[in-house]
């Protein structure tokens, strides 16, 4: 019988070996049965991964690629860029920051000074050079004004750090709408902007460099495109350096706005005869709206435009709250006015002479701010305006070219009032009673009889008023002939003067002798060159009115030549002491005070009975002289009161020959009604003339025909004027006078 072996026990080990086995397997089978379920996911990830690998693939994805590499790259580019221009900008901002002066220094950038001109009460009454009215702040201005200057120019100036990026962009908007270039027209620059421009980046004015002041400020205000840079980056270190009312007041202060003015404060007492600090909101507004075109928009070039420009301030500051609606209509229902200083144009012809007849260093070109005191007298000015207007508007014919001048002087030479041409409201314009040269004509015959009055003659001596004729060696025969072409036999000195003969004057001439006759006249003031030849004695050497008028002031004032002038007393502004008083007055003595006084009474004889009848004056005595060249070409009148010497001329200016006009007419009654106006409120005075006494001496005149011998002296008379002038009138006159017919009144 088989005996069965007893079965060992496991060991531990196997146990655990067993066991380990066991659940090795049981959970690896578990995890086989699971992963199926478990692995289903991972199919969809690889697809969503072939998917993108697809598209990133394909054409689109190239694109795609390109274009954001490309976006990289310049996103890279940008920022290093944008950096380093900022940081360039930066620096150049500050480089500048430390060249700006103090802000004091930049209110007057002027490089020429200013020339006031006083009346003679003291009052002002013209401007020349350009106006500095003084300093004014965003303090003390007006706040109308202040308002009115943000509103028109920079209604975000105290939002902006200099430059405007809003603002160019709509300028440039405006500019292409209107079919201009991008930075044509329209800038849309910041008041900072503006002040970068009026200081001219800084670089001032040198007149070593050639330019002028003019081509200087041209080329400060180019527009292209390197300057608008420079421009923008030097208002970003102003808006650094200075605040922004120091910037404004600095615009305030060196604002060009129209006929010489700089600054608000010039330009307010110019227009307007008051303080930048006082302007009504209408004023303001006019001031404002000079800043887009000063010229254009001056009152003192056309009120009018001036006005409408005003009236779109308004608006605007109304738009933005500066104005109510109540102040804003009154505004526009009462405009603003000139004051009567700036409606008088600037003092016109008389201010253009002063400043002619001044010192050059002291007036047209001055560096200092000079107050000039002068001799006009606004009435006086006033009248003789009017009576050229008044004389022109009722008794000249439509549509005549014909030019006329007037000037008002007193016996001394101190000259009241000149109207150089029918515009009378003028400045910088041609003067034809300073700088016309015109035949004299019988104006000149005064000096005739002057002369003849001097040596001992009487103004009822005679003479034969007959046909004449002189042989001038070289020049052939010369006959003179009357204006009435009649001949009215034996005639008194002072009948030959009142009727304007011509044949007598040349007789009395030729008696005298011509070089007393030049002689006479030059040292009265006819600087100008006289004629050399016997038409000497009927005005055939050209003159100047104002030479004219002065000369018969000499008459008036009994014989002692004069010196016409305007300027009493120049000063500079602020100083106590003037540098300079009156050059010109009385000066010496031409001739005898009798003979003065009764060559007065002569031409008082003139517009009384005479030739002059239509000068006559009521209740005042008048003396004076008519004048008309050779085919009317120029007419005169020159004549006196008592108080006042008054000359009229009247011609065209290319010397086209007037219609039916004489001295006797049209220009002698301008000379009526200058006149008339002058004398308004005066007590009438004798003039200071003299009845003639004494021998009467009856000239036989030597015939109908001579021989020009210089002069034709005789007697002890012929040997004392030789002894005393030097020969007289004994030249030999060969070539300097061609033959001419003076029909002459």
């Amino acid at each position: 019988m088989t005996k069965k072996t007893p079965r060992k026990p496991p060991l531990v080990a196997e146990k655990r070996y067993s066991s380990g086995s066991r659940k090795t397997r049981k959970p690896a089978a578990t995890k086989t049965r699971k992963t199926p379920q478990k692995a289903k996911p991972a199919p969809r990830k690889r697809k969503a991964t072939r998917r993108k690998a697809s598209d990133g693939g394909g054409i689109i994805g190239f694109f795609r690629r390109v274009i954001g590499w490309i976006l990289r790259l310049i996103w890279s580019v940008t920022w290093r860029v944008g950096s380093v221009v900022c940081l360039i900008i930066g620096l150049w901002v500050g480089y500048i920051y430390t060249t700006l002066p103090d802000v004091t220094e930049l209110f007057d950038g002027r490089a020429r000074g200013s020339v006031t001109m006083l009346d003679r009460n003291g009052d002002v009454f013209a401007w020349r050079g350009d106006q500095f009215g003084g300093v004014i702040t965003t303090e003390s201005v007006s706040p109308n004004l202040r308002n009115a200057i943000i509103a028109t120019e920079d209604k975000r100036f105290y939002r902006h750090f200099g430059v405007s990026p809003r603002g160019v962009a709509s300028a440039v908007r405006i500019n292409l709408s209107e079919g201009r270039g991008p930075l044509s027209g329209h800038g849309g620059s910041t008041i900072t902007q503006q002040t970068a421009k009026l200081l001219c980046l800084g670089d001032p004015y040198d007149p070593s460099t050639g330019m002028s002041e003019a081509e200087y400020e041209a080329d400060c205000r180019r527009g292209t495109l390197q300057r608008k840079i420079k421009e923008a980056v030097f208002a970003m270190a102003m808006e650094v350096k200075y605040t922004k009312d120091e910037i404004l007041t600095i615009y305030m202060n060196r604002a060009f706005l129209g006929a010489g003015a700089r600054g608000f404060e010039a330009a307010s007492q110019r227009y307007f005869g008051r303080s930048a600090s006082d302007v009504s909101p209408a004023e303001a507004a006019m001031l404002a709206g000079l800043l887009v075109a000063p010229t254009r928009y001056a009152p003192t070039n056309s009120l009018t435009r001036s006005q409408s420009r005003a009236t779109v301030i308004v608006g605007l500051m109304e738009d933005q709250g500066y104005l109510t609606a109540a102040e804003a209509q009154d505004a526009r229902a009462h405009p603003a006015q000139l004051s009567e200083a700036a409606a008088e144009r600037a003092g016109g012809y008389f201010a253009d002479w002063v400043m002619s007849a001044g010192p050059e260093y002291f007036t047209r070109n001055t560096t200092e701010d000079v107050i000039i005191r002068t001799t006009l007298d606004r009435r006086l000015q006033a009248a003789a305006e009017d009576a050229m207007q008044y004389v022109f508007a009722n008794k000249v014919r439509e549509g005549s070219k014909a030019e006329a001048a007037i000037v008002v002087m007193s016996a001394d030479g101190a000259v009241r009032a000149i109207v150089g041409g029918r515009e009378t409201k003028v400045a910088g314009a041609f003067n034809r009673a300073v700088q016309a040269k015109r035949q004299t004509g019988s104006a000149f015959k005064p000096f005739v009889y002057g002369a003849a009055l001097d040596i001992g003659y009487s103004p009822l001596d005679t003479v034969i008023d007959e046909p004449f004729c002189m042989n001038i060696p070289g020049s052939g025969q010369w006959c003179p002939k009357n204006y009435t072409k009649n001949y009215k036999g034996r005639v008194t000195l002072a009948d030959a003067l009142k009727d304007s003969l011509n044949i007598p004057a040349v007789k009395v001439s030729e008696k005298v002798g011509r070089e007393l006759v030049r002689q006479v006249a030059s040292q009265f003031g006819l600087e100008s060159d006289l004629a050399a030849g016997p038409a000497l004695a009927l005005g055939a050497s050209e003159s100047t009115l104002i030479e004219m008028t002065g000369a018969y002031a000499g008459i008036l004032n009994g014989g002692s030549a004069v010196t016409p002038y305007g300027l009493t007393e120049l000063k500079l502004l602020g100083e106590s002491e003037p540098l300079m008083g009156t050059e010109g007055g009385i000066g010496e003595r031409v001739i005898q005070t009798q003979a003065a006084e009764e060559l007065i009474w002569m031409m008082e004889k003139v517009v009384a009975e005479g030739s002059g009848r239509r000068a006559k004056l009521p209740d005042w005595q008048a003396a004076g002289k008519t004048g008309t060249t050779q085919a009317a070409r120029d007419a005169w009148f020159i004549g006196f009161t008592s108080q006042y010497v008054a000359g009229v001329w009247m011609g065209y200016d290319d010397n086209t020959p007037l219609s039916g006009v004489t001295g006797g007419g049209l220009p002698a009654e301008i000379w009526h009604e200058t006149m008339v106006r002058v004398h308004e409120g005066l007590t009438p005075t004798p003039l200071p003339m003299r009845a003639p006494s004494g021998p009467v001496e009856n000239w036989e005149g030597g015939g109908a025909t001579q021989t020009d011998s210089g002069g034709g002296l005789g007697g002890v008379v012929d040997k004392v004027l030789r002894d005393i002038f030097g020969g007289g009138g004994s030249q030999n006159n060969s070539g300097n006078q061609n033959p001419l017919t003076f029909n002459d009144r």
